[in-house]
């Protein structure tokens, strides 16, 4: 399954001229979700319903599917109840997620819903889902979407992250999470104006490297920005990033060859499986190489570090060709000349190549 996208979208704070506008551009774009909150909302029910009725509609005419964040407030003020979620169904909801809950008997009858409306579970939470499963849940009708966090430092760390995605995971269920904007202005259902991602160390990285985070744990299908309104830059951005694997960027050594440029992007790189704690090989190239000199080349450090990329040269003939990323320091021998380094700021995205997985370069 194809990871997604989606934006967020505020009506309240906002008009539909304006949702519309946005809307557009994003879905020019691909993306092909929305996200909205139902819990600031303090309208009538009645004005409620029809609001984002005709909300819904139109997010429905460009191909969005919505998922609205609802509690029990919500439910009790629009009149709706876990066995009867008509308000929700008049609408035309795609997705209720659920803030709060309803105990384990309301909670699987949400997923037992006649309207066929998915129930969205908070993955930020340890929930004992599997057990609803097993007492009746329909897991065909159950997704999961982490929490976003407007208070700097109260993202989720990585390690729960990891735990929490991993367990659901398990499950089989999709797992939707957050990326912030940082346009200066940008805005969530809430008075707080300092991003609204999921994981912490992600509210400073630029949007296509919290993508590409998100990417590279492997451990989410759908991934929404929390704010609105993104820039068109920053939704170009998110639009172009690999969502099929790893990808790191690259700042080239001036003096690099013809021959290693092409090892470092006309290859689809795949680490070997017999991983070498030192560095990362990707050796299909030295197939196509074994018959073409790759002049050696001073590197003049003495000592590659994490995050050097490595093209090995005809000093080591029967390995030329071969493209590593270092993990660790290691002398330089002369058999290997280095050809980028990736920057600073995204050599944790090594942590998340494994080996016999694909991973790629993209230009700074």
């Amino acid at each position: 399954m194809k990871r997604r996208l989606g934006v967020s979208v505020y009506p309240e704070h906002s008009t539909p001229e304006r949702d519309r506008d946005y809307l557009e551009r994003a879905a020019r774009l691909g993306f092909s979700r929305v996200f909205t909150c139902l819990l600031s909302v303090k309208g009538s029910a009645e004005k409620t319903i029809e609001e984002f009725t005709a909300f819904i509609r139109m997010a429905h005419e460009l191909g969005f599917e919505v998922a609205v964040d609802t509690n029990e407030d919500v439910f009790r003020r629009l009149g709706a109840t876990p066995e009867g979620i008509g308000p929700f169904a008049k609408m035309g909801v795609d997705i209720i997620r659920l803030d709060g809950h309803f105990g384990d008997h309301g909670d699987i009858m949400l997923t037992r819903n006649a309207a066929g409306i998915a129930i969205e579970f908070n993955a930020s939470s340890n929930l004992p889902l599997d057990v609803l499963i097993e007492r009746g849940a329909d897991p065909r009708n159950m997704v999961v979407c982490h929490n976003f966090y407007p208070e700097p430092y109260t993202g989720l760390s990585e390690e729960t992250f990891q735990v929490l995605s991993r367990k659901y995971r398990g499950m089989g269920l999709p797992i939707a999470a957050f990326v912030t904007s940082r346009v200066h202005g940008a805005f969530g259902p809430g008075p707080v104006f300092a991003g609204l991602p999921t994981c912490e160390d992600d509210r400073r990285r630029p949007i296509g490297l919290q993508a590409r985070h998100l990417v590279a744990s492997g451990l989410v299908d759908d991934i929404l920005i929390g704010n609105c309104e993104a820039s068109d830059e920053e939704l170009k951005e998110l639009s172009e990033v690999d969502r099929s694997r790893v990808t790191l960027s690259i700042e080239l050594e001036p003096g690099v060859g013809e021959e290693e440029r092409q090892i470092v992007w006309g290859y689809q790189h795949v680490t070997r499986g017999d991983a070498s704690a030192y560095m990362l090989r990707s050796s299909w190239p030295r197939i196509d190489y074994r018959g073409t000199s790759i002049q050696p080349r001073d590197a003049g450090c003495g000592t590659f570090t994490r995050g050097d990329v490595l093209v090995v040269n005809d000093n080591m003939q029967h390995y030329r060709g071969e493209l590593e990323v270092a993990l660790k320091e290691m002398p330089d021998d002369g058999t290997r000349n280095l050809v980028g380094r990736i920057p600073e700021d995204e050599l944790f995205l090594l942590d998340y190549v494994k080996p016999e997985h694909p991973f790629g370069f993209i230009n700074c």
